[in-house]
């Protein structure tokens, strides 16, 4: 016999799943939540999103500090000296802040927490921790999980994934990040500040997969004036470990001669896969695709009635805050309601310094769907970049060249992560590019950019 019945059970407590949990409950739903980390959150809060954004922080703190970057403002420093220990406590604390207030957010919305991992035991029930329960309706968000890469074994010692990253009792004399993807740039980038000699080993010709192709070019330039050592084209084909030092073993990816690369640590950041092993999907009667992920329709509904998923185990970009619009909307469905993702408009972040944002489609996929129009504007121009002394990067618009109408919008820029939400909106309300250039922007912004690189789509620029 079941132990409860629920209208709703989510299964997963990370972004998208606790979003979805407390919508729900907030619709009126008796709702619960699987989860069997200690703290809710998943992924992104606990050894994700978080705690890398934390140790970002801190590091370009530092290494602005210890760099003497600050010296033409006037700030000089002496002896400045890293205390990694109080750096990690720091990043710890703010998990531990977020994780908590999400316990907080279920017991105020009377969502109840389930303990365990969860398994289907037919389409409407599942067991969790050796008790059964039943819901008229199941929601999967177990999000994702790291890619392993053939011959190389993560031991979180010396090859670490990136939740090992995150945690390393020491900076590396020389950290080897296996991936030129957006995770393993963020941790290099931590690193790299604190004083390891970062190299990036990287399959593709180019960093930043399917990210749009200026941008990558100019991120590559601005990584390797950091000091980043990046090495595209080049395939990782075994890594061995002996006295605390791993040894890559590395060859062109076309195919030619093999090397060797030493290195004190190594992170592996080839991707991500959608978590689905011990769920006994079969028992549900669901299935994967080819990409391991679960088929979804408008609706958020997967192949059986009643069962839903949304996030990382889903088609579409592994983000958490794409999750999160998933699972309020997935919940209205639930609810009976209707509810909206406009998968179109979904911006991306890199949080390196400067910042990599981007939304809509990119120039090269533009051009694919038809004529196009572009507009730039470099940061070089912008005011509040020049006088904060972070010119690096530039905002790009496309446009739709019949009807202007914004297709993308792409920015390297100190706080690029927060001027794409204006684009995103911009695209979200089918705005053109005159309707972005004539909007009044305060001055002196940052986002005056995206303003004259709206100008620019139609060649009138004030600035440049």
């Amino acid at each position: 016999m079941a132990e409860q019945d629920y209208d709703l059970i989510v299964i997963g407590a990370g972004p998208g799943g606790y979003v979805a949990a407390i919508r729900a409950a907030q619709l009126g739903l008796k709702t619960a939540c699987v989860e069997s980390r200690e703290t809710l959150g998943g992924t992104c809060l606990n050894v994700g999103c978080i705690p890398s954004k934390a140790m970002l922080h801190a590091s370009e703190l530092y290494h602005e500090a210890q760099s003497g970057a600050l010296a033409k403002f006037g700030i000089d420093f002496k002896g400045v000296g890293l205390n990694l220990d109080q750096m990690h406590a720091e990043k710890t604390k703010a998990v531990g802040e977020l994780t908590g207030g999400i316990e907080f957010l279920f017991k105020k919305n009377k969502v109840d927490w389930l303990k365990g991992h969860a398994a289907f035991t037919s389409p409407n029930s599942i067991d969790v921790a050796g008790k059964s329960y039943t819901a008229q309706k199941i929601m999967i968000a177990t999000g994702s999980s790291v890619t392993p890469l053939p011959g190389v074994t993560i031991d979180q010692k010396v090859i670490v994934d990136s939740t090992g990253a995150l945690a390393l009792p020491k900076v590396p004399k020389h950290l080897v990040v296996i991936g030129g993807g957006v995770i393993g740039l963020e941790l290099g980038s931590v690193w790299l500040r604190l004083g390891a000699q970062v190299t990036v080993v990287e399959y593709l010709d180019q960093i930043l997969p399917g990210m749009d192709g200026e941008v990558r070019k100019e991120a590559a330039k601005i990584f390797k004036k950091q000091g980043f050592t990046i090495r595209t084209g080049t395939k990782v084909t075994g890594a061995t470990v002996k006295g605390g030092t791993a040894t890559l073993t590395v060859e062109p990816a076309a195919g030619g001669a093999s090397e060797n690369i030493e290195a004190d640590c190594v992170l592996v950041a080839i991707g991500r896969k959608p978590n689905t092993e011990g769920l006994a999907l079969d028992k549900a009667g669901l299935t994967v695709n080819a990409r391991g992920q679960i088929e979804i329709g408008h609706d958020f509904q997967t192949s059986v009635p009643g069962i839903y998923a949304i996030g990382d185990v889903v088609p579409g970009p592994m983000l958490a805050h794409k999750a999160e619009d998933e699972g309020i909307a997935a919940a209205e469905f639930v609810a009976g309601l209707t509810g909206i993702v406009n998968h179109d408009v979904i911006p991306g972040v890199v949080y390196t310094y400067p910042e990599i944002a981007s939304v809509g489609l990119t120039e090269e996929e533009a051009k694919a769907q038809g004529e196009i129009k572009v507009g730039k504007f470099p940061m070089m121009a912008n005011s509040r970049a020049k006088t904060n002394r972070d010119t690096d990067g530039f905002v790009k618009v496309i446009a739709d060249a019949k009807t202007d109408r914004v297709l993308g919008v792409h920015i390297i820029a100190s706080i690029a992560g927060s001027m794409i939400a204006e684009a995103a909106l911009s695209m979200e309300f089918g705005a053109t590019s005159e309707d972005v250039a004539y909007t009044c922007h305060a001055h002196p912004t940052h986002a005056e950019a995206l303003k004259e690189a709206a100008m620019a789509v139609t060649g009138k620029p004030i600035h440049m």
